[in-house]
């Protein structure tokens, strides 16, 4: 995958996917993080090589990228590392993907037009990637076309592992990819839910695909690599900069056809990812916890603030949010049903006129139900052929209650 640096000059245009292009964008990456609204617009105007040899030669009228990318220019030769960058992820066997390569994923394109209501650099770029790197032998764009994202805290409780488990695990099983962000926590449950079910997982990186980030997850994240995909915008051997987590959110946000965030402290990066759900118009789901659970106050703010929000409380919700209409429909929750709950108003009445124990006679069952009597002795008939009430001697009783007695069960 290495390819020959170019030189300023150059004739002609090159052609989008070609080795020019994709070298360019690696050193596009390389010069400023992932996400820049200025670079990307550039690169949508005139090509990655042309916004490189710019970038390179102080043609921008952006003074605040200019100042960044002269100082990242200082530290080494753009072009030079995306060939090293290359042919590092050659050896490693991973695999460079740009927008013109037939797996890349139809939906980032949607960063294009996100729009944030609140300031800083982080969320003012939001533009599309440049390029990801992949490992993994699965297509990119196919695996993240039916993909859901489940998201939460670091500091994960038994109850948030146990309900991303159970939710990863029955996603998979329908077919979905499970996509997270490989950190400790509510992440790793739901990388490990999929696997176990074995389903497909993807992990979004914040890091070069090289340098597993936590390094207690090198033996997860090369499972994943075998069965899932592991992706990052970053060249091999980028740091796992605080602020790269922040970055990488909005591919979280916008791959998928929806997030579902399990557990979130306040202000968490989790709440972060679903503001920019949220400004997608994706689907945003939430796990509700309880209200004591320090935990849960991120994903019960996330509910408070935003009608578009959608409790789900098991993997059927999450599907009939993120499923094409009429493809699945979660039941509604139910009690036990009971043999009375289908009687109708008046045989409802004659029912719950008799007494819980000993028998009433017709007359009392009129009196007591406001009911004539004609009606009582009809809807009794109906409630002796039901099994709810016996007629004997002395007039009529409940039935005996089925099975066992509490006392016999004690």
């Amino acid at each position: 995958m290495s390819v020959s640096a170019s030189a300023p000059g150059r004739t002609g245009t090159p052609a989008p996917g070609g080795p020019e292009d994709r070298a360019a964008r690696v050193a596009l990456t390389w010069l400023a993080e992932p996400g820049n609204r200025a670079v990307w617009a550039l690169v949508e105007q005139a090509g990655a090589p042309a916004t490189l040899d710019r970038l390179l030669s102080g043609d921008i009228p952006d003074a605040r990228l200019r100042s960044a990318v002269s100082a990242r220019a200082a530290a080494g030769d753009a072009r030079r590392m995306a060939e090293i960058a290359m042919r590092r992820a050659d050896r490693l066997g991973a695999r460079l993907v740009v927008p013109a390569d037939e797996e890349w994923p139809r939906r980032v394109a949607d960063l294009a037009t996100l729009e944030l209501d609140t300031g800083g650099r982080i969320n003012n770029d939001t533009r599309p990637p440049l390029c990801f790197w992949v490992r993994g032998a699965w297509p990119l764009g196919e695996t993240l076309e039916r993909s859901v994202a489940i998201i939460g805290a670091r500091a994960a409780t038994d109850y948030g592992i146990h309900v991303t488990g159970e939710l990863a695990s029955a996603i998979s099983q329908d077919g979905w990819t499970v996509l997270s962000g490989g950190a400790f926590g509510i992440d790793a449950a739901a990388h490990r839910g999929a696997l176990t079910a074995g389903g497909r997982t993807v992990a979004v990186l914040a890091c070069g695909i090289d340098r597993p980030y936590p390094v207690g997850h090198t033996a997860l994240f090369d499972r994943i690599a075998d069965s899932g995909l592991l992706i990052s915008e970053w060249p091999v051997g980028a740091e796992p900069l605080r602020h790269r987590f922040l970055i990488r959110n909005r591919v979280i946000a916008a791959a998928t056809a929806g997030t579902v965030v399990v557990e979130a402290a306040a202000r968490s990066g989790a709440a972060q990812t679903m503001s920019r759900v949220l400004a997608l118009n994706r689907p945003a789901m939430v796990v509700p916890g309880p209200v004591t659970s320090a935990m849960s106050v991120g994903c019960h703010e996330i509910l408070r603030n935003n009608p578009y929000a959608r409790v789900v409380t098991n993997a059927a919700e999450v599907l009939e949010e993120i499923g094409r209409i009429g493809e699945y429909f979660a039941e509604i929750p139910r009690g036990p049903q009971r043999r009375h709950d289908h009687l109708d108003e008046e045989a409802a009445l004659v029912l719950e006129a008799l007494p819980r124990s000993g028998t009433s006679t017709p007359e009392q069952l009129a009196a007591e139900a406001r009911l004539d009597l004609r009606t009582v002795l009809r809807r009794l008939s109906l409630l002796e052929i039901a099994g709810l009430v016996v007629r004997t001697a002395d007039g009529v009783s409940l039935a005996p209650a089925r099975g066992p007695s509490r006392a016999a069960t004690g």
